[in-house]
């Protein structure tokens, strides 16, 4: 049974880490909905786990966006360029990666044990589809990613970091950050996974090398982790092609149909 739950929830790490619904907000919501338990399913470790995953998947996307970026940045150190045009955007990524890298360290372990409520989620679920109905429907959506300034690049950091609270989703507070600073719903999106790599990377290497699998567990933790990062691939792939074309609606009508399911059970339950 560990098995099938541990490739549920890789499947669910990878279709939701990258779609602006909230991966961690599935991955305590789901084994709550279905009372699993279990040292694997149940850990945080194994949430982090699941984000090695998904670091596979961002990386086996964006390698080439990566290479080119960092060679323009490299390049431009020697001419003076790295301050203007696209080799400009890896200072502005390291830069606007700090916010979220402080709080995670600082903070960490409370939002670890004091923000796993099952109601807490349905309302940050709720608030922030508001906020993205709302950014997605006023803002100007007219610049792209090569406009990028760097007091927008530290606000979609900023945003970023609010996402360690579940139910916010770290791509959701950045897209929304990136509307409102006037971006299309691309770009946005392209910018959010571009600084969301090294943020996974620290976070999946930082608990990675604390984790100690029981006997039985390493097979589901590498295929949840081999699910989230095949899945993660599609989904990035199938986001930026989405939001070509469409509005963040499907995502907020998502998001608020799974904050009512979730208060509903809760009452339910009692």
């Amino acid at each position: 049974m560990i098995i099938i739950e541990a490739i549920i929830l890789g499947i669910v790490q990878g279709f939701t880490e990258f779609l602006p619904i909230s991966s961690s907000a599935h991955l305590i919501v789901l084994p709550w909905m279905f009372g699993w338990q279990g040292t694997l399913v149940d850990s945080l470790n194994f949430d982090v786990a699941l984000h090695a995953g998904t670091l596979v998947a961002i990386i086996a996307y964006f390698w080439r966006d990566w290479l080119d970026l960092l060679k323009k940045f490299l390049t431009g150190i020697g001419d003076g360029t790295w301050k203007t045009g696209e080799g400009r955007l890896v200072w502005f990524i390291v830069l606007a990666t700090v916010p979220a890298g402080i709080l995670g360290m600082k903070y960490e372990h409370v939002v670890e044990e004091s923000f796993r409520s099952p109601l807490l989620i349905a309302v940050s679920l709720a608030v922030i589809s508001i906020v993205m109905w709302a950014a997605d429907r006023f803002s100007a959506k007219s610049a792209g990613i090569d406009r990028m300034t760097l007091g927008h690049a530290v606000l979609i950091g900023c945003a970023q970091a609010v996402a360690l609270v579940p139910g916010v989703s770290r791509s959701g507070s950045t897209i929304i950050a990136g509307l409102l600073c006037g971006y299309t719903r691309e770009s946005a999106a392209r910018f959010s996974f571009l600084l969301s790599t090294p943020v996974i990377a620290g976070a999946a290497v930082l608990k990675l090398r604390k984790l100690h699998l029981a006997p039985g567990e390493a097979l589901p933790f590498a295929l949840g982790t081999a699910f989230s990062a095949l899945v993660g691939y599609v989904c990035i792939r199938f986001l930026l092609h989405y939001l070509n074309r469409h509005t963040l609606n499907l995502f907020v009508w998502y998001r608020l149909a799974l904050a009512a399911a979730i208060v509903l059970l809760l009452l339910v339950r009692g």
